[in-house]
């Protein structure tokens, strides 16, 4: 086996044993970089000389017997969103081209005590805005499944890359679906964790009260590692949860009999494909057959879940996205007088969906549409919330699809802005209501991987990797990606 195929925590274990060097492995991955990048444009900036500087430095630490940590040696890969100092985060778009920031996002920090190698920066849909990756000012990334279909977005470089075996773990973000349809799309697991389990210092923003970081892996054990190492309380962040971090590798190891697992109804109808049918029908009877209960759920308010969506994030967008004037931040593209250099600047240096959203946001807070749209969305939002506690008093977790669809061809959607809004309409409803949620391969149509998604009260990431280590272990990782 090569060493790209095997899993993190399989690295570490014979790393830190020393029966392979950190720096072999991160030679391997490179390497792997340099044979599959070209066609896939999963990285925006590889760091291979800093790569192999770490690496060399873990294997001097090992030999000198010194612990490094349960990462020891790892090659994981940052989403351009998320600061890793010194490096470029672009967050796929012009108006960020040339921005390198001074410090690495608290999420980076703990990876790297963990001692994991960064081998670079990754692409994705500019400023997190997009379900295909395609809006990146820098090319799209390509699904490695089949590169002419679309990796999913916005964390597009992150998935492509474990799944093209050019990093075995990689950190994104997800604000409205972006770690966890990308996840399904490619044929890996994908977490959003509850928001303010993971820091978000050093994340720049797109959607505040939605932003979060999260890890996409090929193994459940993989996964359940990279929260370990990220999560818990940082004071740099206002939002960062205080609630003490459990053992999440020992949650895998639990039973899942006796579970109660609710399917929602509204998803699993009409505007799934046939492959996400069969996939849903298959994991009720793996879970059932792993000693869990299924009951059939209902969320009333799922069909406000995009409306909503939007009208909370665009204004939020437009509001964070309005430093970027090519006066303080960002790049400048004119040296008129004020007003002209913020128009150009900001109409040259954006790209259209980001030009698109800005201005739904700031019409929704403009006066006199502020109560119709940006305020209602927010009351939305509330009782989307309710529905989801109404159905957590029934049901320990909640399924439904991660995308109604596998992968869609390149540029099968770009000109319809509403379809493509529509692939996200399963993964807003959690991130609305601030839910912790996974994506897990659940099976495939011909040969592109579909993705299902797990929901689970706050804080409950337990339970959904107990839940995702249950079914890998009874399909004995049949539904994994080759």
């Amino acid at each position: 086996m090569t060493l790209t195929a095997l899993s993190a925590a399989q690295l570490a274990h014979r790393i830190q044993r020393r029966e392979l060097s950190a720096l072999e492995v991160t030679e391997a991955f490179l390497e792997r970089i340099a044979q599959r990048d070209q066609e896939i444009h999963a990285f925006l900036h590889v760091t291979a000389d800093s790569a192999r500087a770490r690496a060399k430095k873990i294997d001097q630490e090992l030999a000198a017997g010194r612990s490094v940590g349960p990462l020891a040696g790892v090659a994981v890969g940052i989403k351009d969103n998320i600061c890793v100092a010194g490096v470029p985060a672009t967050c796929g778009s012009k108006i960020l081209q040339h921005f390198v920031p001074p410090y690495s996002a608290t999420a980076v920090e703990r990876l790297l005590a963990a001692g994991a190698v960064v081998l670079g920066k990754m692409n994705m849909d500019e400023f997190g805005m997009g379900s295909s990756g395609e809006n990146s000012a820098y090319g799209p990334a390509r699904n490695p499944h089949d590169p002419s279909r679309v990796p999913g977005g916005s964390s597009s470089g992150p998935a492509a890359a474990v799944a093209a075996r050019m990093a075995v773990l990689t950190l994104g973000s997800d604000t409205g679906g972006s770690v966890r349809q990308p996840a399904a799309l490619c044929g890996l697991y994908g977490l959003r964790p509850t928001y303010g389990r993971v820091s978000r210092y050093g994340l720049v923003a797109f959607a505040s009260s939605l932003d979060t970081i999260g890890p996409l892996t090929r193994t459940i054990e993989d996964l359940a590692l990279g929260l370990q190492c990220t999560a818990g309380h940082d004071p740099l962040d206002s939002t960062s949860l205080p609630d003490p971090v459990p053992d999440y590798l020992a949650a895998l190891q639990r039973s899942i009999k006796g579970q109660r697992l609710g399917l929602v109804k509204e998803s699993i109808g009409e505007g799934n494909t046939a492959g996400v049918r069969q996939a849903v029908q298959q994991t009720v009877e793996v879970f059932r057959s792993a000693g869990a209960a299924i009951t059939e759920v209902s969320l009333p308010y799922t069909d406000y879940g995009i409306a909503a969506y939007y009208l909370v994030c665009c204004p939020e967008a437009s509001s964070n996205l309005a430093r970027y004037a090519g006066m303080t931040y960002g790049t400048r593209l004119s040296d008129r007088d004020l007003i002209a250099t913020m128009m150009t600047t900001r109409g040259r240096g954006f790209g259209p969906e980001v030009r698109r959203r800005i201005l739904i946001g700031t019409y929704a807070l403009s006066a006199g549409y502020h109560d119709a749209y940006y305020a209602k969305a927010l009351k939305v939002r509330r009782l989307i919330a309710q529905d989801y506690r109404n159905a957590f008093a029934r049901c320990d977790l909640l399924l439904t699809p991660t995308s109604p669809t596998p992968a869609f061809r390149l540029g099968e959607k770009t000109t319809s802005p509403l379809e493509m809004y529509l692939a996200d309409v399963d993964t807003v409803g959690p991130a609305l209501a601030g839910l912790p949620s996974l994506s897990i391969p659940a099976g495939f149509e011909g040969k592109l991987p579909v993705g299902l998604q797990l929901i689970a009260p706050p804080l409950g990431e337990e339970l959904l990797l107990s839940t995702a280590a249950a079914f890998e272990r009874e399909t004995g990782g049949r539904y994994l990606a080759p």
